[in-house]
């Protein structure tokens, strides 16, 4: 299959703010619309240890099936010279009535401890939790990743005041969704930006006799854009500004309307890096920063029309 990301070429349409800013749509409204669930949630976060001077991407996949809810940790050693994983995994649907819990252990001269505590945790309508949690990686007792809305007086492990704490973001976000052709989610694309809401439908266009499929991307309420004929169209792109940032979404459907066995499909939302990842800033601005700190974020979501 030909890669979603060589869909990209200079000739893609911009849609700009104002047309963002139009009237609510019917197809987001329409009360006939079920989303997808939401199978599997993973994100990377990038990770730098001030102590240690390294740069790691800690990636936490949350997962739901049929046993229980449950998360893996997986840290990789993000170096120009190599990727080296090291990989830890908590099955939380094997530890059903003990959802809290410590693991250590070394890898590349690096101890790393993971603590997490799921107790409590909330739930909307995926395996990734919205609150009464948390999760903690510590890096050489350094502080790298923190996650949940629970401080650090409620650990089983004492952080101290003087201890390091690395700066983190999210770098990426990828979701698996199974059921019909309607996903619903939500992204936040730079981390001085909002939250959106974003709904994806694919299907049949009911107004045309021709019964053609149709692509519909809407965001907060609003249709950014639409694909018809989509039987033709099935690969293709489009570029959107949100929140001031370029952001280039592209798609394929081929095996969702072609191949019956697989039924999935892809949906890629990836900002731009380099002097072209704004707008409205000056590139004298933008030559202050290495490289490797324009990593800009992107949201995956793959999407079949049955479970696995």
């Amino acid at each position: 299959m030909k890669g979603i990301t060589s869909c990209y070429n200079e000739h893609a349409i911009k849609v700009s703010d104002s047309y963002c800013s139009r009237p609510s749509n019917q197809v987001y409204l329409c009360p006939k619309l079920t989303p997808s669930i939401r199978d599997s949630v993973t994100c990377i976060y990038k990770v730098n240890l001030i102590s240690k001077q390294k740069q790691l991407l800690i990636a936490i996949t949350w997962t739901k099936r049929l046993k229980g809810q449950g998360f893996a940790i997986n840290i990789t050693n993000n170096t120009p010279s190599g990727y080296s994983p090291s990989k830890f995994n908590a099955n939380l649907s094997q530890q059903l009535r003990k959802n809290k819990g410590t693991e250590t252990f070394n890898s590349h001269n690096l101890e790393f401890q993971v603590l997490w505590d799921l107790s409590a945790a909330k739930y909307d309508d995926g395996p990734e939790p919205v609150g009464g949690f948390y999760v903690v990686v510590l890096v050489d007792s350094e502080l790298g990743l923190h996650l949940g809305d629970k401080d650090e007086e409620s650990l089983d492990l004492n952080v101290n005041a003087g201890m390091a704490v690395a700066n983190f973001s999210m770098v990426s976000r990828s979701e698996r969704f199974s059921g019909n052709n309607v996903y619903a989610t939500k992204a936040k694309f730079s981390e001085t930006g909002i939250v959106h809401d974003i709904l994806i439908k694919c299907g049949l266009e009911e107004e045309e006799k021709s019964k053609s499929h149709v692509l519909s991307v809407c965001m907060d309420k609003n249709t950014i854009f639409e694909v018809k004929r989509l039987r033709w169209n099935f690969r293709g792109n489009q570029t959107i500004f949100v929140d001031g940032l370029v952001v280039d979404m592209m798609w394929d459907v081929h095996d969702w309307l072609f191949n019956p066995t697989s039924a999935s499909a892809v949906f890629l939302f990836r900002t731009r890096s380099g002097l072209d990842s704004r707008l409205w800033l000056e590139e004298k601005s933008l030559q202050t920063h290495k490289d490797h700190d324009r990593i800009g974020f992107s949201l995956l979501i793959c999407a079949c029309k049955n479970p696995d």
